[in-house]
Formats: C-alpha cells, structure tokens, sequence
C-alpha cells in the first residue's frame, strides 16, 4: 500500500460562545482562521457570508504534506501540554482533528501509532477524516456505473 499522496491536518474548535483570541491565549499559539459567531467573513468570489458559529484552526505545516502523523504532532508541539486546559476547551465547544487525505492512487494509506491516538484523545479531540479520491478512481467508478 502506497502513503497517501498528499494531507492536511487542522485542529478545530466550534461554538456559538467560543472567543478565538481566549483559545489562542490558552493554547499558546495564534489561529490561522478564527471568527466569532456573526463575525462577516470573505468568500472566495468577493461574496461575503456571516459566521453561523464561532471558529478557532490551527493548520499543520505543509512541510509535512503526505505524513500524517507528523503533520499532527507539529500541531501538538506547537501548543500547550496542560491536558486541564485541552478537558476545558473540549468540554466547552465541539473539538477535532481534521485529516484531509489527497489520494493518487486506488489503494493509498496511513497508520497512525498508539502514542498520537492517546494524545488525541486525551485532549478530548474527534478524528475527523475528509477523503479524496484520485481521478482515476473516479474513471474506474464511471466506467462501473456504466456496465452495471
């Protein structure tokens, strides 16, 4: 099985009361995108949108893009180590990892070891994976549906 291609790893945390700049100030390290609930945030096509929730991210480092596992450790280096403050945060609003997984082939993966999933989840974190298909996949599929 080949690694994946390319990843993305963002620690995320939503909700109505959530304060981007308390989150930042707890955890050490400034979001890459935060917004408050009702905060207008720019779009892509100069369209402007409103805030439904609030948003705290934090994006890995693309250095890493394709390994995982260390795109998520840099995440966890960069913040505190206090698990108190991790059990509040993830008490008070809904917190993840997202793992975005850019795949080439059919047959791509990763593993991740015991000690990152404990660290994970001793921080009160859900695994949140976001999977892409390679094109080729997608031919495989269409060509499927066809002689089905």
């Amino acid at each position: 099985m080949a690694a994946v291609l390319q990843t993305i790893a963002c620690l995320r945390f939503f909700g109505d009361d959530l304060d981007p700049d308390q989150i930042s100030k707890v955890l050490g390290v400034a979001a890459t995108n935060a917004y408050r609930k009702g905060d207008v945030m720019p779009s892509g096509k100069g369209k402007k949108s409103v805030a439904e929730t609030g948003t705290w991210q934090l994006e890995a480092d693309e250095e890493f893009s394709g390994e995982l596992p260390e795109q998520i450790a840099s995440l966890f280096a960069a913040l505190t180590d206090d698990l108190t403050v991790w059990k509040d945060l993830s008490a008070r609003f809904d917190g993840d990892v997202l793992m975005g997984l850019f795949m080439a082939e059919a047959n791509e993966g990763f593993s991740l070891d015991p000690a990152l999933l404990g660290a994970i989840a001793a921080r009160g974190l859900v695994l949140e994976f976001d999977v892409y298909a390679s094109e080729e996949d997608d031919a495989y599929y269409e060509d499927d549906a066809v002689t089905s």
